[in-house]
């Protein structure tokens, strides 16, 4: 019998290519989990819903634990090479495709279909897979369960099982292990807990995920939800203002302190699923030049589009006279473009010279954002804006941007673009951070050129396409607003040669002064040296 061929080219055999029986059974819990969801999906009647829901949850918890501690705890601490691109599901093979097909159609469901998993309409009872959750959520809130329930169930569930599996994978990192805890917190406690005890406190009160900032928490604005806040006392007014400060105070000053990755690597839900259960998925982020630049593109116009539809739907419910309420509509749009000039620049005042040619960018997109607010006003009406009547106005981020993007692309996508292809393209919040990350912020992750030996696990392994040896073998400080800080560059890395830090401003943009033949400012930088 002839033996089976290994086509690695690793000089070391790679580890995790098998499955071990122990593993397969592992899968075989899980998927035995997985049925009795389906089966509810195919409105299979359960005699005890609340017990199905129950044995199905364990199973699936089951199978991910016992699979992650025969791949990772069977073998000693360190890097692991796990044959990712010798796998059909990570390498965009026939499993990827598969896998990333079933999560854009569930996400489609989910967002635009909802009936078809059961919702009840009319008063009714849920039936199929939301009717089979009910019983949670009735013991969470007192209410049926909706599809949103059901996605942040299995949202949080996945953060949780998958975290696990990531500690375990990078056990030898004390970084990733207490990270992956936050997110699993966050994601736990303020995502999925609180939010429904909040109902049974207070039912009035909308729906309110505190640690989801604007422009992801692009609802807080709106009229019904801004009504909601100020009719429910101190305590409204209070989650009203938290929304605002998060956004002009507590963002900047941790972004300054930490980068952006306080947010996107510790706290956000989107990041936390990307990082837990998308971690397969981390290397087939492009590293490509053409990528990058729609990247850029891309991420920006999502913001400019955020700032103007959150703009004009706060401008839609305020009106012309100082009796209704002291803030009008002239007096709203002259604040905002005022507040929109300042920021401008102190910008340009103070990083002219750090932002180099993307100042003039900067410029057209103020002037853009200007002129579509001037516009706006100049051409508004009782009921539209843009010539756009006010509610369809509201519903096109969402619809658009928070349901397709985000979800169905975003996270469909994982076994396809990368998971973290919403991060990178489009979260207007990312976009943000990423900017006051590249202006003012402390963190960088600092090189050091002489020790590295160009194996390529950094750039391998960084989800934000970011060609981290590039930097690495350069010596060069890495900051970029891309970057989420992950710090699985690092934590992969055999020569310690990345370190992720909070140090000074000063230096930190600039390169380290090794005079290398292909950098295009060497001739300055001699100069700038002779004449010290």
């Amino acid at each position: 019998m002839k033996n089976k061929i290994n086509h690695s080219m690793s000089l070391a055999k790679p580890d995790a290519i098998g499955v071990s029986n122990k593993q397969k059974i592992a899968l075989s819990i899980g998927i035995i989990g997985l049925f009795i969801l389906i089966l509810a999906l195919f409105n299979v009647n359960f005699p005890n819903k609340g017990v199905f829901l129950a044995l199905s949850i364990t199973l699936i918890s089951m199978g991910i634990v016992v699979y992650s501690r025969e791949a990772y705890l069977t073998k000693p601490e360190g890097i692991k090479n796990d044959g990712v691109w010798f796998k059909s599901i990570s390498s965009r093979g026939v499993w990827g495709w598969l896998l990333g097909i079933i999560l854009t159609v569930f996400y489609i469901v989910l967002y635009f279909f909802p009936a078809y998993l059961g919702l009840a309409d009319n008063g009714s009872d849920n039936t199929g897979l939301i009717g089979l959750f009910d019983p949670l959520s009735k013991l969470l809130s007192g209410k049926p369960a909706s599809q949103w329930f059901v996605y942040g169930t299995l949202y949080t569930l996945a953060i949780l099982a998958f975290g696990y599996k990531f500690i375990l994978k990078y056990k030898h990192n004390r970084y990733q292990q207490i990270r992956t805890v936050s997110v699993m917190f966050f994601q736990l406690g303020f995502a999925f807990l609180i939010p429904e005890f909040m109902y049974v406190l207070n039912s009035d009160l909308p729906y309110y995920d505190l640690k989801s900032i604007w422009p992801l928490n692009y609802y807080i604005f709106d009229e019904w939800s801004v009504k909601k806040f100020l009719s429910n006392g101190n305590i409204g007014l209070g989650f009203l203002l938290f929304g605002i400060i998060s956004i002009f105070v507590i963002t900047p000053i941790l972004t300054y302190k930490y980068g952006k990755r306080w947010y996107c690597s510790w706290v956000c839900g989107c990041g936390g699923l990307a990082e837990t259960a998308g971690d397969a998925f981390r290397q087939l982020s492009s590293k490509k030049m053409v990528a990058w630049k729609i990247e850029r593109w891309l991420i920006h116009l999502i913001l400019i589009f955020s700032v103007v539809m959150t703009t004009a739907m706060v401008y839609t419910y305020l009106g012309n006279s100082k009796n209704d309420f002291w803030l009008t509509r002239s007096l709203f749009i002259t604040l905002f473009i005022g507040f929109l000039t300042f920021l401008f620049a102190g910008i340009l005042f103070f990083k002219k010279n750090e932002l180099g040619n993307d100042t003039k960018y900067g410029a057209i997109s103020f002037f853009v954002i200007i002129m579509l607010l001037v516009f706006m006003h100049l051409t508004a009406t009782t009921e539209h804006v843009f010539y756009i009547k006010g509610s369809s106005l509201r519903s096109v981020y969402g619809i658009y941007i928070g349901s397709i993007f985000s979800g169905v692309i975003g996270t469909g996508f994982y076994p396809i673009l990368g998971n973290r292809f919403w991060c990178r393209f489009g979260c207007p919040m990312a976009a943000i951070l990423g900017l006051q990350q590249r202006l003012f912020s402390k963190f960088r992750i600092t090189t050091n050129g002489g020790q590295c030996i160009s194996c390529g696990n950094c750039s391998n392994s960084c989800e934000m396409g970011i060609d981290v040896r590039h930097y690495a073998q350069k010596g060069e400080n890495i900051v970029r607003s891309s970057c989420v800080g992950c710090g699985i560059c690092a934590a992969v890395c055999p020569r310690g040669v990345l370190k992720l830090e909070n140090s000074s401003m000063k230096g930190r943009i600039n390169s380290n002064e090794i005079l290398l033949g292909n950098s295009v400012d060497l001739m300055n930088l001699v100069n700038q040296n002779s004449n010290k």
